[in-house]
């Protein structure tokens, strides 16, 4: 099982019935595991964008009295100073040595919750059975879509890119759902836009399961996602780090093509007729 800081904290909150307010709190405490044993309940409201009052109900709701004995909770959960200060020299080199491993230890952990394949199986059953599949993601999650929807097509037989915003994508997942999908992928990662919560709750009213892969299982889409899927990204660089995320997503692909009894001989039809057309350079 992964024992890692942020793991550690994940494990704390999962079960747990946490207002969207609440969700933003613990991702903010996850993606700053070192850190939060010693906020205050006024730095940590800072931190994550909410008032005082906010992050005491958020205490109360994991079941403890109040933020004080979280705190302490989180304190006892925290490695020793030896542990953290090995854990620190060991990771050393400079800041761009830094991201790859923090990228690096966002991978470990996706392994270790991959350790139990039944959700990720779950989901490859609920997509390859969605004729059409729907695949979302806006803004920064556009390429992780656009790169699933590219190889995906290649096993399914009709899937439906939804990569721009607009007054049109709600109309685009209203024609899926009457072209007979069942589920919709879609791919979330902060900066979360508002016009994803809009259209999962579009795709819930229209029927749809929702299968969602989220940098957090406390991101803001959790609670209009029927399977969420978290995959945590890296934040040591100015702009976000999606290798775990898209990982995952070429997981769910390995899943779908396990139940798509033709996704073989459509890969060997694709390769034939490439060769044909000289479609790449050998």
């Amino acid at each position: 099982m992964n024992d890692s800081p942020g793991a550690r904290l994940q494990r704390l909150f999962e079960g747990h019935r946490l207002t969207p307010t609440q969700r933003r709190i613990a991702h903010c405490m996850v993606r700053s595991p070192a850190d939060a044993p010693f906020l205050s309940s006024v730095e940590l409201a800072e931190l994550a964008g909410v008032s005082q009052p906010s992050v005491t109900r958020f205490a109360v709701a994991l079941g403890f009295d109040g933020y004080p004995a979280l705190r302490r909770a989180l304190r006892e959960m925290a490695p020793s100073d030896g542990a953290a200060a090995g854990a620190a020299e060991e990771a050393g080199g400079n800041e761009y040595q830094q991201a790859v491993l923090a990228e690096i230890e966002n991978l470990r952990r996706l392994a270790a919750a991959l350790a139990d394949p039944a959700p990720v199986a779950e989901a490859g059953r609920l997509l390859a059975a969605s004729r059409p599949l729907p695949v979302l993601g806006l803004r920064a999650a556009a390429a992780q879509a656009y790169g699933f929807a590219y190889f995906a097509a290649k096993v399914h037989p009709d899937i439906r890119l939804l990569h721009e915003g607009g007054t049109m994508l709600q109309d685009r997942i209203d024609a899926a759902a009457r072209a007979g999908a069942s589920a919709l992928l879609c791919f979330a990662l902060p900066r979360h836009p508002r016009e994803v919560v809009d259209a999962l709750r579009q795709a819930r009213a229209a029927g749809l399961t929702v299968v969602t892969v989220a940098d957090s299982a406390f991101a803001p889409v959790a609670g209009l996602s029927d399977l969420l899927l978290p995959a945590a990204v890296g934040t040591g660089l100015a702009f976000d780090t999606a290798c775990a995320p898209m990982l995952l997503g070429r997981v769910l692909l390995e899943a779908m093509c396990d139940v798509l009894p033709e996704a073989q001989a459509r890969l060997e039809e694709f390769d034939a007729r490439a060769a044909e057309r000289g479609l790449f350079v050998e």
